[in-house]
């Protein structure tokens, strides 16, 4: 940014207090009582302040924020916003980035992550923690790194998405997405992954019942499931299993290596038990 207006240690109050703000450095400012304080506005750094109140950034370009906080009325904070990058930030402030596009993310905690990043593009994350349903909901080209999260139905409808080193507390994740890969994560909930094709998890640890159902090419390399049950029900598989598997129900097609399943069930009158390859060193039912 080149010749930026400075303000400092502002206390700004009323509705649009900066609207259409352009090319500002702004230092030690406190966003209080008064909605949209941003919006419309265009290539904004922002440094150690505080948003207060409702739509601080809507309808933005070209915006820089560091050790920047948004307080819990903060909420529906980045809207229909291109090309944000927030770092170091403590978001209290629910439904934040909707709609929007060319984000990162670096060092954010968000204690209240409901319905946030819903429906943006070109994501970048890399060390968040996150509390809240609904996370990252029909998201698309998202890259994220050391994400934990807790919360239910994240990534609902998600596409293009790579994650490394993460962990999920989290039922029904990864519903209805495609094109996902999954590296050194581990993953606790109920109902994972259904509906959804081209998911590919490797080296992960996985707990879940009833999970990775109604898939349509699901890959497991070097995974280990921990206490999962009816795994892979009307599923396309290529899994290599390095743990034990409770239970495994009616997978159509593919090919399932693991070291011992408790539990097989193979219905002839839902689906074709030829179809699937079944390896294992011990068959707890023969």
């Amino acid at each position: 940014m080149t010749q930026a207006k400075e303000i400092k240690e502002a206390f700004l109050t009323g509705e649009r207090a900066l609207f259409m703000a352009q090319d500002l450095k702004i230092d030690d400012t406190i966003f209080d009582n008064g909605e949209s304080p941003l919006k419309e506005s265009r290539n904004i750094e922002l440094y150690n302040c505080m948003f207060k109140w409702k739509y601080p950034l809507w309808y933005a370009n070209n915006i820089q924020v560091i050790d920047t906080h948004w307080f819990e009325m903060a909420r529906a904070g980045v809207w229909y916003t291109n090309n944000i990058v927030v770092k170091n930030a403590l978001i209290e402030a629910p439904k934040n980035f909707r709609r929007a596009k060319k984000i990162t993310l670096e060092n954010v905690t968000m204690t209240n992550a409901q319905e946030t990043l819903w429906q943006c593009e070109d994501i970048k994350i890399t060390n968040l923690q996150a509390h809240g349903d609904y996370f990252l909901m029909n998201s698309h080209n998202i890259e994220i790194t050391d994400l934990n999260l807790v919360g239910n139905y994240p990534l609902d409808g998600a596409q293009n998405v790579t994650i490394k080193n993460s962990k999920f507390l989290s039922k029904d994740a990864f519903w209805n997405c495609q094109n996902v890969t999954i590296y050194d994560s581990f993953i606790s909930g109920e109902y994972l992954g259904w509906n959804s094709k081209n998911l590919t998890l490797i080296n992960c640890t996985i707990e879940s019942l009833q999970g990775m159902c109604y898939i349509d090419n699901l890959k497991l390399i070097n995974c280990k499931l921990l206490n999962t049950t009816l795994a892979f029900e009307y599923s396309k598989v290529d899994a290599q299993i390095v743990s034990k598997v409770d239970s495994i129900l009616n997978p159509t097609s593919g090919r399932i290596i693991a070291r011992q399943i408790d539990k097989l069930i193979m219905e002839k009158d839902k689906i074709d038990p030829s179809k699937t390859i079944i390896i294992c060193e011990k068959n707890k039912d023969e």
